[in-house]
């Protein structure tokens, strides 16, 4: 069966995944973490992709730097994406690198008609080097930048055409990006085209511990109701996508996890839960307060 919902691989979960015989399951994870010539990582690795497909989501491109991609950070994703030939290659759409200097951050840009044509320059790079088209996700955001030309939709969008990649959407960054900056997250996945969206992101968020209004999108929660409820929005529309259930931050046991997977895998193939081949007596996590 086609991969249908997955989730975020942790080095504490391999032997977990590698047990797992869930129908349509997949594992991602960042290649950033694995571009080393052998090791205990990599043997992992290669013993879950035997079993199941992978994507591989990179956070250190820098797609929308003012420079070109690394050469030898290209080459390095190649030889992994060669060795284990995942089934998407994604990044994203931001930059955290500038002549040497790497920020731990994934951050944005004014979206003018140049950071365009530089973008997608980028892409065309990447997948290039690659051999293969890649899908860009849309970022988190926490601040009104000004500048913009594009409606991030649209910049989106018009990426698609110019390079041939496709869109990986994020609802979560969604849902926090339009609390945050207000504007009404139903109409942003409403505009983005459909033919172009290759897999979806759900990830949970928390509140700004600074105390301000903002939601920060931690990674490190159960996907908000809030949440599943874009997301069935956005299924309806467009049909089954690869899903991937993302947690970086306190993460809880494999079980809690496949529990939201599972989820996301009844919503993908119109199988509740409780019920069908994948029945699982898992219980769902409690959803955050916060939302």
């Amino acid at each position: 069966m086609s991969p249908t919902a997955g989730l975020g691989l942790k080095p504490q979960h391999y032997a977990d995944a590698l047990a797992a015989e869930d129908e349509g399951l997949w594992f991602e994870v960042h290649p950033e973490n694995y571009m080393a010539a052998g090791g205990p990582r990599l043997r992992a690795l290669a013993a879950i992709r035997r079993q199941h497909p992978l994507s591989l989501h990179g956070v250190g491109l820098s797609l929308a730097a003012d420079a070109d991609p690394d050469p030898a950070h290209l080459a390095a994703l190649k030889a992994l994406a060669d060795r284990f030939e995942p089934f998407v290659v994604s990044e994203h759409l931001a930059w955290s690198a500038w002549r040497g200097v790497h920020q731990p951050d994934l951050l944005p840009f004014p979206r003018t008609r140049a950071a365009l044509d530089r973008i997608a320059g980028n892409i065309g790079r990447t997948q290039d080097a690659l051999g293969r088209t890649i899908l860009v996700e849309n970022p988190s955001l926490y601040l009104p930048l000004t500048g913009h030309d594009l409606d991030e939709t649209e910049f989106l969008a018009q990426l698609a055409r110019r390079t041939g990649c496709g869109l990986l959407v994020d609802v979560n960054n969604v849902f926090v990006s339009a609390s945050n900056l207000g504007y009404a997250a139903e109409a942003y996945l409403d505009a983005l085209p459909a033919e172009a969206i290759g897999e979806i992101h759900l990830a949970g968020h928390g509140p700004d511990e600074g105390g301000s209004a903002l939601l920060i999108d931690t990674h490190g929660a159960p996907v908000a109701e809030a949440v599943w409820t874009l997301y069935r929005r956005l299924v309806d529309r467009i049909g089954p996508r690869p899903t991937l259930i993302e947690r970086d931050d306190d993460i809880p046991a494999f079980a809690a996890l496949m529990a939201e997977r599972d989820r996301a895998h009844g919503m993908l193939t119109g199988t509740p839960l409780g019920t069908g081949p994948c029945a699982d007596p898992r219980p769902l996590p409690a959803e955050p307060t916060h939302v």
